[in-house]
């Protein structure tokens, strides 16, 4: 069952599930991890270009979280693996002037945040989902974990990050969603 008490753990308006549904808008893209690319560009010293494999040498985290979508329902106790989003930019340097990050999935998803929010303790790049490679309904290869925003800034199919000084919206938040997207807050739309 579900450690710690749930009321602590539950944004208001949510309701607990044990599945993980799957919600998507548009087609689920066909990936091959030997020619996925995540690239790096924008306000970044160096743009940079990584594959799968690279990935996977990086150093691996495992990470217990919550995650909560927009459409109400939260899913408790969530373990994933992959790369600390911290870890991996040690392979970036950011230009001063870098606020924000959009970030880009195959299918021409984007989803914006503050870089400080980016950079969070608990965000990961994930592959693995509760012991087993994340599907590719669920975002596999690749998806990132946003822990403490609403799961649409859990951007599926991640391939690339786009820094910038200003905020660019992205596919949701043009579309009537939240830009800061706290579950807490339940900033759900505009």
């Amino acid at each position: 069952m579900f450690s710690q008490n749930l009321k602590n753990r539950t944004p208001q308006g949510q309701f607990l599930t044990e599945k993980f549904p799957v919600l998507t808008y548009g087609p689920t893209p066909v990936l091959d991890k030997k020619t996925w690319k995540f690239k790096v560009f924008g306000l970044v010293e160096e743009a940079k270009e990584f594959t799968y494999q690279q990935f996977l040498e990086m150093p691996q985290v495992k990470i217990r979280s919550d995650f909560h979508c927009v459409t109400r329902w939260s899913k408790l106790d969530n373990d994933w693996e992959g790369i600390s989003v911290l870890d991996f930019m040690k392979n970036i340097k950011l230009n001063e002037n870098a606020k924000f990050v959009l970030v880009h999935g195959y299918g021409n998803y984007t989803t914006n945040l503050p870089v400080k929010v980016f950079l969070d303790d608990d965000t990961i790049f994930a592959h693995t989902h509760n012991g087993k490679p994340l599907t590719t309904e669920h975002g596999g290869p690749l998806r990132l974990v946003v822990p403490k925003r609403y799961a649409w800034k859990s951007a599926k199919w991640v391939n690339g990050l786009e820094f910038l000084e200003k905020d660019v919206l992205g596919f949701w938040e043009k579309n009537g969603y939240n830009n800061n997207a706290d579950p807490w807050k339940e900033e759900r739309y505009w």
